[in-house]
């Protein structure tokens, strides 16, 4: 079983792919921890991306790809994967699609957890994090005990950058502009299921695993 996880930024593919990882018993297989471990471990592909990441550039698809093959080529994922936060472009697709080819593989499923971006501007506006441990919070969905203050160690809660509308606003139109088209595409392919991310987590999970097949 090989899923590709879409949606948008704050979407909550993250969270579902972890959810797929753990019920199916798949690896979850982000491309910022494929990077991570293969520098880590001093590779050759690790070193290559190292050169690009030093100097604040992007990793070219070319490399994230083989990075991404190299990964899903380990014995752990025999069984299947669940790529999150790749392909994110069509050349991606388009080159995962060819080096999977030739490997006489392919893609099972590409889910888009689908979110109004209104939605993501609510729920990202509302996240808090703790400028002592890291520990995130939601004023609606997972609120503190006291107001602005960190349940674990007691320290203020602030909105990161990350999250304030219009830096959110801007993640969304990269997104559209870049990532949208991946729907197209894998719709073409006859591959894509969508589920409503607006929903509890739990009922959106329930969508994804009456497509994957209990």
């Amino acid at each position: 079983m090989k899923v590709i996880m879409l949606g948008a930024p704050g979407a909550g593919k993250g969270t579902q792919a972890k959810k797929i990882a753990a019920k199916y018993q798949v690896p979850h297989i982000s491309t910022g921890d494929i990077f991570r471990a293969n520098i880590k471990n001093g590779t050759e592909l690790g070193k290559k991306a190292k050169t690009y990441m030093d100097q604040g550039l992007l990793v070219p698809d070319d490399l994230v790809v083989d990075l991404v093959v190299d990964r899903v080529n380990q014995e752990d994922c025999t069984k299947g994967y669940v790529l999150d936060g790749f392909p994110r472009t069509i050349p991606q697709a388009e080159a995962l699609d060819k080096a999977l080819n030739d490997l006489g593989q392919k893609v099972d499923y590409a889910i888009n957890v689908e979110v109004p971006d209104e939605n993501i501007i609510e729920r990202m506006g509302g996240r808090r994090a703790c400028v002592g441990c890291g520990a995130t919070y939601h004023l609606v969905y997972a609120p503190t005990k006291k107001e602005g203050v960190c349940d674990t160690c007691g320290r203020e809660l602030i909105l990161r950058d990350d999250d304030k509308p219009e830096t959110v606003t801007k993640r969304l139109n990269v997104y559209h502009e870049q990532t949208q088209p991946l729907i197209d595409y894998y719709t073409q392919a006859g591959i894509l299921r969508e589920v409503d991310g607006t929903v509890d987590i739990e009922d959106v999970f329930r969508a994804i695993t009456l497509i994957l097949g209990e």
